[in-house]
């Protein structure tokens, strides 16, 4: 028993090593990244891929990658905190062409894919079918991390998101109900396959929904900051591993957890100082786990393995392309014909170029079992397609959305949208600062030097402001966006508040956003 002790005891030191190292070098890599100019025009995720095909190449190996890890550990909180940040309101105005996207999107890809490789290379229809399933999916991780660190427009970043949110799931679902078929454990049907396919989508959504919406009146209850933190972690992994025991989908049931979380649990159930409190955890636990994922993708490449599957891997990145561009362009026409949401040809361009893959078919293609014999040739496509994906589009990226001008002047709306925050921000103090004007508790001259510094800085950022709005004048729309995001916020916080107090059965639907709505259509 001893022994057994003793070996488990190293086994941990041996793990908790290893976890220090890939942290250590996680850390060093966005620690350089910041320091030296020459490495900020490189996507940090993008860096750290490099950075790991180096040690690969040297052969440092810092850590076996199993799908497990992935799957169970790392794809929870990212898929988590990207939900949790999206915004239920543009999401729904985009409904459409993610659900296009997401959906039959993948099903092009599948098939195109699959279809590609068994007619042009020695792969059988089945085993080429679990490589269209793997590669499927835009990779949340990169697509994510990659357009936030570019500054993408609303529109475009929300499109992104959204599919790359959902078609994991789809993704996900596809490759699990196609694995048993080159085994012999499943026969293709299609009415199986629909009713499978249901199955797991209704069980993830349904049971996401009712974590979500459990956890969001549970915090109604009290005010905790640290207890309703962990519970949105616990809500991510938990909802995960139950859904799959259950035979759901966990991909769906936590993009369902945190959009209800983010959307509605956070505002009846969370002050703002909470709110704020949980997103900042859970921009933390992204870069942590984005920083591991990414340097252990290119840490875990085998280079003679690729060097023998060169023909595979460029066929697959072909028809990645091909599909992608297919499925986009036909998609996002479409969808323009069917909704209000122009997707302008440039944007569309974006959406085809920027479809990068990542932990996500990486881990789909290492869950291949090992008994089937064309599982190498999977996980050699795989890989090879995410590192052109990620190194040849992902680094290529910044320059197609820069010609295309859809950068613009992202960073300058940012900085405006930030004075405009800062503003409202201090104008709420100033009213804060009046209540106290009569408290007798309250020593009059610190009062009046804490009032003046606030004040001089309020005044010197609407100094900043007026400067902006004469040198660049189509910043006004901003402003204007940001006060109809303002009175939707108001209205929101005050049906939480009357629903926290007892008064208010019920979250009621936005009336402002329908009066401001009539008001701009005349």
């Amino acid at each position: 028993m001893s022994l057994e002790a003793s070996a488990a005891d190293v086994a941990i030191k041996e793990n908790l090593e290893q976890f220090l190292v890939v942290l250590s070098v996680s850390l060093s890599v966005a620690t350089i990244s910041r320091i030296f100019s020459w490495f900020r025009q490189i996507p940090y995720t993008l860096l750290l891929v490099i950075v790991g095909l180096g040690l690969a190449f040297v052969d440092v190996r810092l850590v076996n990658l199993s799908p497990e890890l992935i799957l169970e550990i790392f794809l929870p909180p990212l898929l988590f905190e990207a939900a949790w940040n999206i915004r239920w309101r543009e999401l729904k105005e985009n409904w459409i062409p993610v659900v296009l996207f997401a959906v039959i999107g993948v099903i092009i890809s599948v098939l195109g894919i699959a279809l590609a490789l068994s007619q042009l290379t020695h792969l059988a229809l089945p085993i080429a079918l679990l490589v269209g399933a793997s590669l499927s999916a835009t990779d949340p991780v990169s697509v994510v991390a990659l357009f936030r660190e570019l500054g993408a427009s609303k529109k475009l970043t929300v499109l992104m998101e959204g599919e790359s949110l959902f078609n994991d799931g789809v993704a996900v679902v596809a490759f699990l109900l196609l694995v048993g078929i080159p085994l012999g454990t499943e026969v293709f049907s299609v009415t199986d396959t629909v009713v499978s396919f249901f199955k797991f989508v209704g069980i993830g959504i349904g049971l996401g929904c009712l974590v979500g919406f459990g956890i969001s009146y549970l915090t109604q209850r009290f005010d905790l900051p640290l207890v309703e933190q962990s519970l949105t972690l616990v809500s991510a992994y938990g909802t995960y591993l139950i859904t799959e025991e259950l035979g759901g989908s966990g991909v769906i049931s936590v993009v369902t957890v945190g959009i209800i979380l983010g959307n509605f649990g956070s505002r009846i159930g969370m002050n703002p100082r909470t709110r704020l409190l949980v997103s900042e955890f859970w921009e933390f636990l992204a870069f942590f786990v984005n920083s591991i994922v990414f340097l252990l993708i290119g840490d875990q490449i085998q280079f003679d393995s690729l060097s023998d599957n060169l023909d595979l891997i460029a066929i697959a990145i072909l028809a990645v392309l091909v599909t992608r561009f297919i499925g986009i362009y036909g998609l996002a026409n479409l969808s323009n014909v069917l909704t209000k949401v122009d997707i302008s040809l440039p944007e569309q361009t974006v959406l085809w170029w920027g479809g990068l893959r990542g932990s996500v078919s990486i881990a789909l293609a290492l869950s291949v079992p090992v008994s089937l014999s064309g599982r190498q040739d999977i996980i050699d496509t795989v890989f090879g397609v995410v590192l052109f994906t990620l190194l040849i589009q992902g680094l290529s990226t910044q320059w197609v959305l820069k010609k295309l001008d859809l950068v613009g002047d992202q960073p300058l709306r940012q900085e405006y949208s930030e004075l405009l925050a800062r503003k409202i921000a201090l104008g709420r103090v100033i009213d804060h600062f009046q209540t106290l004007d009569e408290s007798p508790s309250i020593n009059s001259e610190f009062y009046r030097y804490e009032k003046e510094l606030v004040t001089g800085q309020l005044k010197s950022i609407e100094e900043k402001i007026a400067d902006f709005q004469q040198k660049y004048p189509q910043l006004e729309s901003i402003a204007m966006q940001q006060l109809k995001q303002t009175l939707l916020d108001i209205e929101a916080d005050t049906y939480a508040e009357l629903i926290r107090n007892g008064k208010l059965g019920k979250n009621l639907s936005p009336i402002v956003l329908e009066i401001l709505t009539e008001s701009s259509e005349h």
